[in-house]
């Protein structure tokens, strides 16, 4: 399993703007799956943006206001967050899926808190 590692959550005002940053161990060659997952409070976890092999995908929710990237040389994926809303509150997760055995990776999580 890939070992993730999530940064740069925090509290920002809604409109703002976060970057989260997920470190990952391993070639990015070796996964058919990248990228990031959220979880509010009492709510089950749900897809924010993903990379895979025919593309990005967004959430609706987010789709305009935030982007996902990734930076082979660091070794990382990166989500950049616009036009923050109280309702992307959230524990925001690093996910990645392997091409070999389509082993499932998650980081540990970062918070993101929206105020209004």
């Amino acid at each position: 399993q890939a070992q993730l590692a999530e940064s740069g959550g925090g509290l920002v005002q809604a409109g703002g703007s976060l970057r989260l940053s997920c470190a990952v161990s391993g070639s990015f060659f070796s996964f058919n799956v990248m990228g990031w997952f959220r979880q509010a409070l009492g709510k089950q976890r749900d897809l924010v943006a993903v990379i895979t092999r025919r593309g990005v995908n967004y959430a609706d929710s987010v789709k305009g206001r935030f982007t996902i990237s990734r930076d082979i040389a660091e070794n990382t994926i990166d989500l950049q967050m616009n036009n923050l809303k109280a309702e992307d509150t959230a524990i925001y997760y690093c996910y990645t899926e392997s091409v070999e055995g389509r082993r499932r990776s998650w980081g540990q999580g970062t918070q993101v808190t929206v105020s209004s």
